[in-house]
C-alpha cells in the first residue's frame, strides 16, 4: 500500500481552450478511500487516467508512495483499475478472468490458485467460478471485476464509475459492499463518480472538481456543512442547497418580512444566501411567501418544490412526510438563522 500525490498535475488536450485538469494538488493518504466527484467533463476521469498512466501529464508530477511515476508505464505503477464496463473476457470463466493478470505476470500456479480462491471467498463468487460473464448478473460481473483487481494485490485501486451500469437498488447494495471491502483490505483507493450521493456515502474524503480545477477536498460532512463556494454548495447535497441573491439593507437581508443579519465586513449591494432544504421552518404568519408547485413524497419526509412569490425564486423545502402542504398551497418560510450560509459576488463562502 502507498499514498498518492498529484503535484500541480496538468493535462491539456490539443486544440482545447482550457486544461482538462488544471494544476491539481491532491494527496491521498495510505489506506484512504478518496472519491473524485463532479459533473461530466470536470476532469475526474482524466485525473484517474493520469494516475493510471493512460493519459500523459503535460506538467506537474504524480507520485505513488515515494516514487515519481509521472513518466512510468502503466504496468510499472503497481495499480489495479476497475472500469465502468467491467472489461471482462467473455470467452473465459470467472476463475480464468480472475487469474488472467497473474498468469501474464508469470505468478506460480499454486499462488494463482490460492489468490483466486481467496478473492472468490471474499466476494461470494465461489459458486460462479466455472461460469462465463454472460451467465452472471450485473452485480456479479462487477464483483468479478473487483476480484480481478484484488488478486493482483496492488498498492492502489482505481475505480472509474464502476456502478453506473447497475440498477438503482443494486447500486446502493454494491456501493456498501465496495466501501466495506476497501476498509477490510486497507488498500489506497481512488474512486471516480458523477453521483454525489455515492461520493458522500463511500469516501473517507471527497474531492470536488469543476472545469478541471479542485474546488474543495474534505470529509463528506465538512463539504456538506461548510462548502467553500457556490459550486460546492449547489453540487453537494440532494436536493441541492437553495441559493438566493438578496440585497443588503442596513446590515441585513430580508426573506419576505423575516430579517437575516449579515456578518460584519460584508459589503453590498448584494449577497448570495444559502439555505439547505431541511433548514426551513414553514407555517405561521412571518417569513417569505412560498407557493408549492410539486410535492415529492418519500415516506417519512416530503420535498416541496416551488417558488418564492417575491421575485419568483425557485426553492426546495423539506417537510414532514406524514402531513405535507398540498400542491398549489402557499406557506411562509423562515430559515434557521444558525444554519444560513453567505457567499460573495465571486462565489466564495463568507461564512
Amino acid at each position: 500500500m502507498a499514498s498518492v500525490s498529484f503535484e500541480r498535475a496538468t493535462r491539456r488536450y490539443p486544440g482545447t481552450s482550457r486544461p482538462a485538469v488544471d494544476h491539481l494538488d491532491l494527496t491521498v493518504d495510505d489506506g484512504e478511500f478518496l472519491v473524485l466527484v463532479g459533473p461530466s467533463g470536470c476532469g475526474k476521469s482524466t485525473s484517474l487516467r493520469m494516475l493510471a498512466g493512460l493519459e500523459p501529464v503535460d506538467s506537474g508530477r504524480i507520485r505513488i508512495g515515494e516514487r515519481d511515476v509521472t513518466d512510468a508505464d502503466p504496468k510499472d505503477r503497481d495499480i489495479a483499475m476497475v472500469f465502468q464496463n467491467y472489461a471482462l473476457y467473455p470467452h473465459m470463466t470467472v476463475a480464468q478472468n480472475l487469474a488472467f493478470a497473474l498468469k501474464v505476470g508469470r505468478t506460480p500456479r499454486a499462488a494463482i490458485r490460492d489468490r483466486v480462491r481467496d478473492a472468490a471467498r471474499l466476494l461470494d463468487l465461489e459458486p460462479y467460478l466455472d461460469r462465463k460473464p454472460k451467465e452472471l448478473s450485473g452485480g456479479q460481473r462487477q464483483r468479478v471485476a473487483m476480484g480481478r483487481a484484488i488478486v493482483r494485490r496492488p498498492q492502489v485501486f482505481l475505480m472509474d464509475e464502476p456502478l453506473s451500469n447497475l440498477d438503482a437498488k443494486l447500486r446502493v447494495q454494491t456501493r456498501n459492499q465496495i466501501a466495506a471491502l476497501q476498509r477490510r483490505l486497507g488498500t489506497t483507493t481512488v474512486y471516480v463518480t458523477h453521483d454525489q450521493v455515492e461520493a458522500m456515502t463511500m469516501g473517507d474524503r471527497v474531492a470536488v472538481l469543476n472545469d478541471g480545477a479542485l474546488q474543495q477536498c474534505g470529509p463528506p460532512r465538512e463539504l456538506y456543512r461548510d462548502p467553500v463556494n457556490v459550486f460546492v454548495a449547489g453540487f453537494i447535497g440532494s436536493p441541492a442547497m437553495n441559493l438566493i441573491t438578496l440585497p443588503i439593507i442596513d446590515g441585513s437581508v430580508a426573506l419576505g418580512d423575516w430579517g437575516i443579519p449579515v456578518p460584519r465586513g460584508i459589503i453590498g449591494p448584494d449577497v448570495v444566501v444559502g439555505i439547505r432544504p431541511e433548514d426551513f421552518d414553514h407555517g405561521g404568519e412571518l417569513g417569505a411567501e412560498f407557493e408549492v408547485d410539486m410535492v415529492e413524497e418519500l415516506g417519512a419526509d416530503a420535498y416541496l418544490y416551488g417558488r418564492l412569490i417575491d421575485g419568483q425564486t425557485p426553492v426546495t423545502v423539506r417537510a414532514d412526510g406524514l402531513d405535507p402542504p398540498s400542491r398549489g398551497s402557499r406557506v411562509r418560510l423562515r430559515p434557521n438563522l444558525k444554519r444560513v450560509h453567505f457567499f460573495g459576488a465571486d462565489g466564495v463562502r463568507i461564512r
